[in-house]
């Protein structure tokens, strides 16, 4: 199996492609934090209290206006707890510090599912169009071993990827912010009550909780790939798919059963924030959900790839 893994990573890296799509990696990474550290260069000093103050009286304006719903109300109170524990206990918010371009680097997980999605739509389709599937089948591994292979190495490329973001996110706004503010805590608050979070854990959560997502979409991907001889049509109908979810999310929201779908359980990190999709949703419930879909889509993909004919 490890042969056949590191033979799977080869012909990955040996392609133009994957460099191009490591390279437009970084450069929106660049790009990204760089832009924003010129936007924010006035929030980099020691302002921080003042802009809080400022916005306590804000969120307070809006509290006492007429036509506030309940929903909001509580969201007000709960941003307003958490201005105070600031500024009661001295700790300044990540705006202007590293952790402001880490954090928002983090969204650039999308770019991770997009460019590993182009590899899994290709890696058994453009196989069965070259014929070159002909010379892994002649190896005594089974096609069982060929498949698993093949997707251990999309996952694999995916993490590079995501070292990929995370190591130069770190690094670059180290240099444009400095370091001197790794140590600052993440202040939240949930079901009433504030807590302090280590950064680095909450971000890993978060990075972890997206990488689900990656997941699920890379394995419709290779589904996709694994029917298809076409590497065009694998790769658009899975970034088709990628982008439409969302859409068909909105539409169907309305309808309970729609906490059954796919694209409503990918995004775990609804239950960091406590606002799931649905009502009633949990965490386990998401996970189960998921669980069933990652088996559909891998007993799919293995059973058309093993029945598939290599004649032609």
């Amino acid at each position: 199996m490890f042969n056949l893994v590191l033979n799977e990573n080869m012909k990955i890296y040996r392609r133009t492609r994957t460099w191009v799509l490591i390279g437009l990696m970084a450069a929106f990474v660049i790009f990204g934090n760089i832009m924003m550290w010129h936007d924010g260069k006035d929030a980099q000093g020691e302002g921080w209290r003042a802009e809080l103050t400022h916005e306590k009286q804000m969120w307070s304006d809006h509290l006492k206006s007429s036509g506030v719903n309940e929903e909001n109300r509580t969201s007000y109170e709960d941003r307003i707890a958490v201005i105070d524990y600031h500024l009661e206990h001295n700790i300044r918010t990540t705006k202007g510090t590293i952790w402001d371009g880490i954090n928002e680097s983090s969204n650039l997980g999308i770019l991770i599912t997009l460019f590993t999605i182009i590899i899994a739509g290709d890696i058994v389709a453009s196989e069965f169009a070259t014929g070159t599937i002909k010379l892994l089948l002649i190896r005594p591994a089974s096609r069982i071993r060929i498949l698993l292979s093949k997707y251990i190495s999309i996952l694999l490329f995916s993490m590079v990827l995501l070292l990929t973001l995370f190591v130069l996110s770190v690094v670059l706004n180290g240099i444009l912010y400095g370091f001197h503010d790794m140590d600052l805590p993440l202040v939240s608050i949930k079901d009433g009550h504030i807590t302090e979070k280590n950064m680095f854990l909450h971000l890993w959560e978060t990075y972890m909780l997206n990488g689900v997502s990656t997941i699920m979409y890379v394995t419709i991907a290779f589904m996709i790939s694994s029917a298809f001889r076409s590497s065009a049509m694998s790769i658009g109908f899975s970034i088709g798919i990628l982008f439409a979810g969302n859409i068909l999310l909105q539409l169907l929201q309305r309808y309970e059963w729609s906490k059954y779908l796919l694209f409503a359980n990918t995004d775990l990190s609804q239950y960091l924030e406590g606002r799931p999709f649905q009502d009633g949703m949990t965490l386990s419930f998401s996970i189960i959900v998921l669980v069933a879909y990652f088996l559909v889509f891998n007993l799919i993909s293995w059973l058309m790839f093993t029945r598939r004919d290599v004649a032609a």
